[in-house]
Order: structure tokens, then C-alpha cells, then sequence
């Protein structure tokens, strides 16, 4: 095989990524997310998805329930995006708290998951009904953090509000010495419901300039806006601009704002945030040297009128990533034996990089083509396990499938490191042919289909 040419690995790539972020007000998944997900968007070509939710239902039995099983929203999405080649690639809970990643499968020899926390700031600071859940991943060789929020409700409570945030953001201490502090990290996604207000305009003045699509003249006296004025790490936060409605608050199984004896006043309190590290400014008499290529560009801030199950309306970005990756192959290569059958084992071939440690803990699964995450494979082996050396770059293992009945369905491969925590070799998709198969026509018919 010709070596890869330096200036191919090296190609900027554009990578896709859809963020949601949606108070859910302790309802169970609508039956239709298309809208949400942008599934019939034909011009999308998504890489990731980014979901945040708020107010999950957090009762006790729920809680429980969800320790032991997937909860519905979890499920209900893995059921949708799996299909598409998604995969969930990690999570991270906090009673009412939810954050998800999805990406498809291609992209995970290239996302390792560095960490995940939970940052309560509710009662006492110590309660986890407010506070913010972090994932922490590098993304081809690049350091971002995803946070989604839920920040202290009422108009009254702007300085509390913002005082999580900086609290959030304090609390992401890291021991490793190898994983930079969060404002060092390439990219951060802060999202959520942040429940900053309106301030000073009357109930009647906002919902006629909402009425007559007037937003401008709100976005003077939105609480966000105005802090990121006086605050110069909030200013580094980017924001769309607010070209919809405010997402709250609304009669639930209606688009109509609150009708209650309190009449709340609307406001943006769904919002989503994005921060690039800044890049230090070179000397005048110092040559600069090209940093790596690493921009977002925003393709859409949105509102989804759609879904009324809710208090909130739910709101989404897509982001265009583009980057040149600083690791541009996997860690392991695993190649299934050709013609592969449906006989007692299946001989695995796989290479790692020299600069790979491997454990004796890390293991090979067997995965059907629309897998929902890592724990769905069909058969898996240690590594060590039923091993044969073949050279110093090459091993070989056997995995036992000989209770996969006879499908159509197509199959992967995945090296799981458990040092890294993450998933570091992918195959192509292949079949898994009936042994009788290959007894009916010459060997090259049975060529597994790659």
C-alpha cells in the first residue's frame, strides 16, 4: 500500500454539528423529532449531534428506573438516530440534567471521551436541580468541552444567575496533566436553559413587539446581552442572533404565551453559546507560525414552534467545523477475515500504531451496522484472549460467532482501549456469509461486501 501523502493527511475537513438544547418540563418524548433533528433537511450531512435537555423527569422511581435502563429520552433517540449511523458516544446525567453525543460511527476512533462531571449549584450550591454537566472529549487531536446548564429562574435573580456561570466554569479543574484548563480547550459549547429575562419593558410591550416580529427592540434589555457588555470572559461567548421568538414561557400543547393568573413575561431563556480559543498575538519582529486550522462557522439559530410539550420551545444551532485533524489515521486497524462465515469463530487481524499501549482489558466487539452505542455488540473477545502472534505489527484473534443466525444485516468491527476509554479502530462494514454459501460458486462470489 503507497504511504499517504503528508499534505492529504493534513486537507481541511468540514464537519457538521447540531446542537439542541430543550427544557422538556419533565414530559416523555414527543412521537416525532424530525423537525428538532433536522432529519428531512436534505442539505444537511451531519457528523454530530450535541442534545441537551432540562427538567427531565427526576423523581425518585424515575431516577432508579433510569440507573438500571436507558431513560425514554435516551432510548427514544438512539431508536431515531441509530438508523442513520449514529451512535451515542457518551452521556452524562444530573437528576434533571441531560447530555448526549451522538456521532456516526466513522468519526469514533477519532473522539476520545476525557472525562464527564456534574457541577450542582442548587440549594445550599450543594442540590443538583441547578448547575451544569459537562463532557470533556478531544475531537481529531482537539481539546472541546460541552457544558449544558440549567441556571436560577425569576427576574430578580440575573446576579445569582450569573454567578453559576462563573462557578460552572470555575469547577472544571483537571488532574491529568496532559488536559488543559477549560479556557485552553479548543472549543466550548455552553448551552442550555439559562433563564436570563427581559428587564424593564411591561408584559403588553413585549408581546406586541413579538407580536409584530419587533425583536430588536428587546434585544437591548435581554439580561445576557447586557452582561456580556460588562463582563469580558462572558464577551468571549458567541451567540447567534436572536432572530425568533422568546422560547418561554408558553401553555403547555399551545403556541400561546402564559395565560395564567401570573401572566410570565416572555423572554429568551433557551440559548446556545459557543467559545474558540483565543489565539496569542505573535511579536511584530517574530516570524508567525501557522496554527492549526480550527473555525466554526454558525448555519442556523433557531426556535421550533413545532413542540408544545413543553413550557419551553426547544432551539438548535448547526455549526460547519472546519479543521485540519491532528490525527488524521486510528490507533488500530482491524481487517475480518475474508470470505468471512458463519462457522464457529472468525479470525480478526488487526496492526496498531507505534505509539499505541494496549491492555489486557481492551476488547474487540461485533457490531451490526446501526448499532445504538458500544454496549450493543453481538460477540466480543479480550484481546489476549485466543490470541496469535503473527509479527511485531500484526496480531490476530478469534472471536466465537456461532450464534449469529444467518442475516442480510451488515457487521463492524470496533477495538475498544480501555486505557483510553473510547473506542481507537473501526472495519468496514462487511457480511456474514452462510457456510453453505460458499459451496454453491467459486471462492470470489463470497467476497464479504465491503
Amino acid at each position: 500500500m503507497a504511504a499517504m501523502n503528508p499534505q492529504t493527511e493534513l486537507r481541511v475537513r468540514t464537519l457538521s454539528i447540531h446542537v439542541v438544547t430543550w427544557n422538556v418540563a419533565s414530559a416523555a418524548p414527543p412521537p416525532d423529532l424530525s423537525d428538532l433533528l433536522q432529519l428531512n433537511n436534505l442539505n444537511l450531512n451531519l457528523d454530530v449531534y450535541v442534545i441537551g435537555l432540562q427538567e427531565m423527569n427526576c423523581g425518585i422511581m424515575s431516577l432508579l428506573s433510569d440507573t438500571a435502563f436507558e431513560d425514554p429520552w435516551s432510548s427514544f433517540l438512539m431508536d431515531v438516530l441509530s438508523p442513520l449511523s449514529f451512535v451515542k458516544v457518551s452521556s452524562v446525567r444530573m437528576q434533571g440534567l441531560l447530555l448526549l453525543i451522538f456521532a456516526k460511527y466513522q468519526h469514533l476512533p477519532f473522539i476520545q471521551i476525557l472525562s464527564t462531571k456534574s457541577t450542582p449549584t442548587g440549594l445550599f450550591g450543594y442540590w443538583g436541580n441547578k448547575g451544569g454537566v459537562n463532557i470533556f472529549l478531544k475531537f481529531y487531536g482537539y481539546y472541546v468541552s460541552i457544558i449544558n446548564c440549567h441556571l436560577p429562574p425569576h427576574m430578580a435573580n440575573n446576579d445569582q444567575r450569573l454567578e453559576h456561570f462563573d462557578r460552572i466554569l470555575e469547577m472544571q479543574n483537571f488532574e491529568a496533566q496532559d488536559i488543559p484548563n477549560i479556557l485552553d480547550h479548543d472549543l466550548i459549547l455552553w448551552f442550555g436553559d439559562m433563564n436570563f429575562r427581559i428587564e424593564d419593558f411591561g408584559l403588553h410591550f413585549v408581546r406586541e413587539s413579538i407580536k409584530n416580529q419587533c425583536y430588536s427592540d428587546l434585544w437591548e434589555k435581554d439580561q445576557l446581552i447586557i452582561a456580556k457588555r460588562h463582563d469580558p470572559l462572558l464577551r468571549e461567548f458567541q451567540e447567534g442572533p436572536l432572530l425568533f421568538p422568546p422560547t418561554y414561557k408558553f401553555d403547555k400543547n399551545s403556541n400561546n404565551y402564559d395565560s395564567s393568573e401570573k401572566k410570565r413575561k416572555p423572554a429568551w431563556t433557551d440559548r446556545i453559546l459557543w467559545r474558540l480559543k483565543q489565539q496569542p498575538q505573535a511579536a511584530i519582529h517574530t516570524p508567525t507560525l501557522s496554527a492549526p486550522h480550527f473555525t466554526l462557522f454558525l448555519r442556523s439559530y433557531v426556535s421550533h414552534m413545532l413542540y408544545s410539550i413543553s413550557d419551553h420551545k426547544p432551539v438548535t444551532s448547526t455549526f460547519d467545523l472546519e479543521l485540519k485533524p491532528l490525527v488524521s489515521a486510528p490507533l488500530i486497524t482491524l481487517l475480518p477475515e475474508s470470505p468471512c462465515t458463519n462457522e464457529s469463530d472468525m479470525l480478526i487481524s488487526y496492526s496498531l500504531t507505534a505509539d499505541f499501549l494496549s491492555s489486557p482489558w481492551d476488547w474487540i466487539g461485533l457490531y451490526k451496522v446501526g448499532l445504538r452505542h458500544i454496549n450493543d455488540y453481538v460477540s466480543y473477545v479480550w484481546v489476549r484472549d485466543n490470541q496469535v502472534s503473527f509479527s511485531d505489527g500484526l496480531n490476530q484473534v478469534y472471536i466465537d460467532i456461532s450464534d449469529i443466525p444467518e442475516t442480510e444485516d451488515q457487521f463492524l468491527l470496533f477495538y475498544y482501549s480501555n486505557n483510553l476509554h473510547s473506542v481507537v479502530g473501526i472495519s468496514k462494514p462487511f457480511k456474514i456469509q452462510p457456510r453453505s454459501f460458499l459451496a454453491e460458486g467459486p471462492l470470489d462470489e463470497a467476497q464479504p461486501q465491503i
